[in-house]
């Protein structure tokens, strides 16, 4: 009993599922159907709880193929696809809206097949980056909290908004009441769960996106009228992401980190405002070039992502964007970088605060600025050499433009810490609550 918890009912809420093994043979079986489960439908963690005796045990192990994990296809149903393409063809402002399913499922080429058709924008969440190429005129960015005023603006006047492997997140609905009001929504998820849970559907299909876009490609009428789309660009024209003149910050940096690496990396991030500036200025083409905890908020992760990342792609560059509060949750990891010699670059944006809390504090709370202050001698430059990788503290635009293009190039683990305002902010914001339409930034608040 030392030690011993009921791990298998602490982790059932947030696991796919969960095996407790009592018996060594049944072992080998049981750690297959783990990975046929985690790997099958909407991907998720399986937890196997074996017991102390099992893992002492011996039995003879028998070699097995793994089962070929197949798309999901029998739910598709062919009423479901005839009343999306209806709806879908009716269309005279069609947004499409590309969630992280449309990554997992590997439906790119088939999201990029269906805006061509209809000359239709594309906007993405965070989990969707990479799903459609963000250097085409038809994508518009993100959509929500940190969305862009070109994309949320698009859903809220659009006619029919195309879902793909998206659960409508409180981030990207603002408030529900006032999300696309004018527009049919056409929802194709493999969790039948996301269908009608925040937003309801005027049309759903279940199953994997990839196999329902192969099967609906064909069937959408072809569009010649760019007006819509046109208008769209405009706003992204009108209304552009902006990087700061003066100063080092984190849109600069992650702009640097762009050029310097020509939008050929990995790019792993921690969670807070650096996340959301690696998501707006960083053009991603392909999916899985950009990995994030997304909604579980998971402060620490981007490190282990980009070692395990490096580990898996090792001619790609790779790079971890973590503000310094995520970083501290995780720094140790620099040792495994250092031991392994794993060549990853870390980037922390440093501006001695919590910085996404402080922002809210800073707009919504009336600057009551509670346990987001980090302004201590914590040193990242010594912390990275101790731990056997080298840092740099950066402190200029020049100066980090240099840094990052020695760091591509070096082979080797290194830590740029980077020292940018405490206030700085990630625009553009929806206050919580608010509809996406009334997206604003730093000069809507000026002109109050």
């Amino acid at each position: 009993t030392f030690q011993e918890i009921d791990i298998a009912g602490v982790t059932m809420p947030i696991t796919k599922h969960n095996f407790i093994v009592k018996d060594v043979t049944e072992l080998a079986d049981t750690i297959r159907r783990a990975f046929a489960i985690a790997s099958s439908g909407r991907p998720g963690p399986v937890l196997v709880d074996i017991t102390k005796d099992v893992t002492a045990n011996k039995t003879e192990y028998e070699y097995k193929k793994p089962v070929e994990i197949k798309p999901v296809t029998s739910t598709i149903k062919d009423d479901d696809i005839k009343s999306a393409v209806e709806i879908i063809n009716s269309a005279k402002k069609p947004v499409i809206f590309c969630g992280g399913g449309s990554v997992i499922s590997g439906a790119s080429e088939e999201v990029i097949q269906l805006a061509e058709k209809l000359k239709a924008p594309v906007c993405d969440s965070l989990m969707g980056k990479g799903a459609f190429p963000g250097t085409s005129d038809a994508y518009t960015g993100m959509l929500g909290m940190h969305g862009t005023k070109a994309s949320n603006y698009a859903v809220t006047e659009c006619d029919v908004l195309i879902t793909i492997g998206a659960r409508f997140s409180d981030r990207v609905t603002g408030n529900i009441k006032a999300f696309a009001p004018n527009a049919k929504i056409v929802q194709l998820d493999i969790d039948p769960a996301e269908i009608n849970k925040n937003i309801r559907t005027h049309a759903s299909i279940i199953g994997d996106v990839k196999e329902i876009l192969k099967r609906i490609n064909p069937m959408i009428n072809e569009n010649t009228d760019k007006e819509w789309l046109n208008h769209v660009v405009e706003y992204k024209e009108k209304y552009p992401l902006e990087i700061p003149s003066e100063g080092l910050t984190g849109p600069f940096i992650i702009d640097a980190i762009y050029k310097a690496t020509k939008g050929d990396a990995i790019i792993t991030t921690d969670v807070g405002q650096h996340q959301m500036w690696a998501s707006q200025f960083f053009k991603y083409t392909k999916p899985r070039t950009f990995l994030s905890s997304g909604g579980l908020g998971t402060m620490g992760y981007g490190l282990g992502a980009c070692l395990g990342a490096k580990t898996g792609k090792p001619d790609k560059t790779v790079i971890n964007i973590a503000g310094d509060g995520c970083f501290r949750m995780n720094l140790n990891e620099l040792a495994t970088a250092s031991r392994h010699n794993i060549p990853i670059i870390q980037v922390c944006i440093n501006n001695h605060v919590l910085g996404m809390v402080r922002q809210w504090q800073t707009l919504f709370y009336e600057k009551r600025y509670s346990a987001t202050i980090l302004d201590d001698d914590v040193d990242f430059v010594k912390v990275a050499e101790g731990l056997g990788v080298e840092g740099v503290r950066v402190t200029t635009k020049e100066q980090f433009v240099k840094e990052i293009e020695r760091a591509v190039k070096l082979g080797k683990p290194i830590v740029l810490d980077c020292i940018i305002d405490n206030d700085d902010k990630v625009w553009p914001m929806v206050a919580p609550g608010a509809p996406i339409s009334e997206v604003f930034d730093n000069k809507d608040i000026n002109k109050k």
